[in-house]
């Protein structure tokens, strides 16, 4: 089952991600660092992320998920350093 996934951190930014394989334990590549930087050590220590699930396919093809992912990103402005953590596709000044 291919999908595409929405991460929400404990601050509400987002992470929007996909998964071609429909595996539960897996939470995507976000930049740790990019993360990390939003939270003191002490928050480090306990820290629940929620997974769920946006949009799921047996039929799509790779191609077909990777537009659907940033689709998604685009309409969640996830790629806004404001909303989630993103890098890719960059926000454009008209998105903002």
């Amino acid at each position: 089952m291919k999908q595409i996934y929405k991460i929400t951190y404990p601050n509400n930014k987002i992470y929007i991600g996909k998964d071609l394989t429909g595996t539960l334990t897996y939470f995507g590549s976000v930049d740790a660092k990019y993360v990390e930087n939003d939270f003191t050590i002490e928050q480090r220590k306990s820290f629940s992320i929620k997974k769920e699930i946006l949009w799921e396919s047996e039929k799509a093809n790779d191609s077909e998920v990777n537009k659907k992912e940033i689709e998604y990103i685009r309409m969640l402005k996830s790629n806004d350093p404001l909303v989630g953590y993103n890098k890719w596709p960059k926000l454009k000044e008209k998105e903002i």
